[in-house]
């Protein structure tokens, strides 16, 4: 009786550890909706473009590090006073100035030489992290047109299957007005035509969800097919007038800044040629029989003298490059400000003919396709109602785009700037 109970219990238990396990797995197997900000993180987190750019700042650092250090020395071996010609031709014996020699040289580069290869090389390491914003903000905006993709190939299959009970309807309706005499063949054919064109859209809005499902795998490294809730695409994480003001923040203007700092250091390298570098030599002399070895030292200074046909015209090179650096850059933000004013001009423009279609034109279509259809069933032409299914099915279309063209437009304004700058 004891073991029994003991059985049973144990039974019990390893039922009850089972079944939570299974719970568990199940619940860990079933991934939340993914929201479109899920998405911009995950697909961040894997992008194999952002682990590129990670690789080559790495690198860029590792050359910073090496930047303005001395050259590496030159070490010298050979044989001076060797003579060629009789009497003792060839041997390194037969002259008591023949020796062989072993030395070291050091070159010298200037100070400013140095410190401008430095400010180059932090040059091109801000440089390449301002691609690297700009970059990120891309993929950002990439995994968020993603997401846009699926989530409005699923609005388009969401609002066409809407009018397939009303299809289904008129086919019935058609029919029993043939059998009740009041109908034609024609009219039923066309009805059921009818419904087989909206089947078609049908399946062409089932190959847009699956292409769109690719497109966001592409990112994400596998399907989704549980959308969270959008974000209000009606409403910018970032104050237009904020992204008015702070253009040179933006991910795409980061670039230039960094430019022009690049173009400064040339400039500074340019200049720092003007300066003199030094090098230092030494030399052992090794002489044969009872003579005495040597050594030498030796200081060398470059002479920088006839500078107006060398230095002087690159370093007019490089100011040209620099001041170039610095107009485009003001082009480039004059265009920028321009990009964002069109482009919010186009997102507030979307926002009030969406208003529209949700407010006045889709609820009239629908109330006409509604009245032709109950004009239809109660005795009248079938025409009518066909106009305004077909007009109703193009507006559906037609409201989609909005939805999609707003809400890539709030993508791209989404991401100009920083995580840090976003204002809620």
């Amino acid at each position: 009786m004891l073991f029994s109970r003991f059985t049973r219990c144990a039974m019990a238990s390893g039922l009850a550890v089972v079944l939570g396990g299974a719970l568990a797995s199940t619940a860990h197997a079933a991934d939340p909706p993914l929201t479109l900000e899920a998405a911009v993180q995950k697909g961040m987190a894997q992008a194999p473009v952002l682990m590129a750019h990670h690789a080559h700042v790495a690198s860029m650092h590792e050359e910073a590090v090496r930047a303005g250090r001395l050259p590496d020395p030159t070490l010298n071996v050979g044989v001076q006073n060797f003579p060629i010609t009789a009497p003792g031709a060839f041997s390194i014996r037969s002259d008591p100035m023949t020796m062989r020699v072993i030395g070291v040289t050091q070159a010298l580069p200037s100070r400013a030489a140095r410190s401008a290869d430095r400010e180059v090389a932090d040059a091109d390491v801000k440089a390449a992290d301002a691609e690297g914003a700009d970059t990120m903000a891309s993929v950002q905006e990439r995994i968020a047109d993603a997401w846009i993709d699926l989530w409005a190939a699923r609005q388009k299959r969401a609002l066409l299957s809407e009018l397939h009970a009303e299809n289904a309807l008129a086919v019935h309706i058609a029919q029993a007005r043939l059998k009740g005499g009041g109908g034609s063949a024609t009219d039923a054919l066309t009805v059921r035509a009818e419904a087989a064109a909206l089947d078609n859209r049908l399946e062409a809005a089932d190959a847009d969800i699956a292409g769109a499902q690719a497109g966001l795998q592409r990112w994400l490294g596998q399907t989704m097919t549980d959308l969270g809730d959008a974000p209000d695409f009606g409403k910018l994480p970032v104050a237009p007038e904020h992204l008015e003001q702070a253009v040179d923040q933006q991910a795409p203007m980061q670039v230039w800044a960094s430019r022009e700092q690049v173009a400064q250091a040339a400039l500074d390298r340019a200049r720092a040629t003007k300066h003199p570098d030094w090098s230092v030599s030494f030399l052992y002399g090794q002489r044969a029989g009872p003579l005495s070895d040597m050594v030498m030292v030796e200081f060398g200074v470059s002479l920088p003298l006839f500078t107006r046909n060398r230095q002087d015209r690159a370093i007019s090179a490089k100011e040209e490059q620099w001041e170039a650096a610095q107009d485009a850059h003001e082009d480039a933000r004059r265009e920028q400000r321009a990009v964002i004013a069109r482009t919010v001009a186009s997102w507030q423009g979307l926002a009030r003919q969406i208003q529209r279609y949700q407010d006045t034109m889709l609820p009239l279509d629908r109330d006409r396709t509604q009245t032709a259809l109950a004009a239809y069933r109660g005795g009248g032409p079938l025409q009518p109602w066909l106009d305004a299914r077909r007009d109703e099915i193009e507006l559906r279309l037609a409201y989609v785009d909005a939805l999609t063209s707003r809400a890539r437009l709030w993508a791209s304004l989404s991401y100009l700037l920083p995580t840090s700058e976003a204002m809620p």
